[in-house]
């Protein structure tokens, strides 16, 4: 029997934010077909360094894993943005030496996610739904840097990724700046069950051709 097992942070561990409504494992269950089933290992509040713990409690009947991680690591350095810089050219390699050192953490939690030997689907970090228009294009640009990241070590290990920032487009969406509400949950649960499966896809896939 297929069994998918999420793993990373409040992405899927939404059920605190729902205000009663499914959460995205709950939705998930909903949708995927007969004979396959989904599982929560994900924890709100974790990065890229709570990954390899939550992997070593991998149920034995697990058959796929989807990883959503990486918020919480860019919100623990959104203060940068306010840093002053004498430069631009100061400005760009400060964000890069942050970039850098999140590509080795994701790089590690995907590994750790590997060594299961299990398919993996990766998932992009949304851009948050933050209400000063100003702070939001901040950070829009901010995780570009975070979201290449991820792209680039799904491409170097062949995996699938869903771009979080196709589905969750609207403010009813998140149930915070940073959290997704049903809403939202529902259209990331979708997704995964469209990856996983192959039924019922909610966008055409795009190909990436890499050396």
């Amino acid at each position: 029997m297929p069994h998918l097992v999420l793993l990373g942070d409040s992405i899927f561990d939404n059920a605190a934010y729902t205000e009663g409504s499914s959460d995205v494992v709950t939705q998930l269950n909903d949708l995927l077909p007969a004979g396959w089933a989904a599982s929560l290992l994900a924890i709100d509040g974790s990065t890229t360094d709570d990954i390899a713990g939550q992997v070593g409690y991998l149920p034995a009947y697990a058959t796929h894993l989807v990883l959503s991680v990486g918020g919480n690591d860019a919100l623990q350095q959104a203060h940068v943005l306010f840093m002053p810089a004498s430069s631009t050219e100061e400005a760009v390699s400060l964000l890069a030496d942050l970039a850098e050192q999140f590509e080795r953490d994701y790089r590690a939690a995907v590994a750790a996610c590997l060594r299961s030997c299990l398919p993996l689907i990766a998932c992009t970090i949304y851009n948050g739904n933050f209400p000063d228009s100003g702070y939001q294009r901040l950070v829009t640009t901010a995780l570009a840097l975070f979201n290449d990241a991820i792209l680039r070590t799904a491409i170097a290990q062949r995996l699938s990724v869903i771009d979080l920032r196709a589905f969750c487009t609207y403010s009813e969406d998140y149930a915070n700046p940073i959290e997704p509400a049903s809403v939202g949950g529902e259209k990331i649960a979708r997704a995964i069950a469209a990856s996983a499966t192959g039924v019922n896809p909610t966008h055409v896939a795009t190909r990436i051709i890499a050396g």
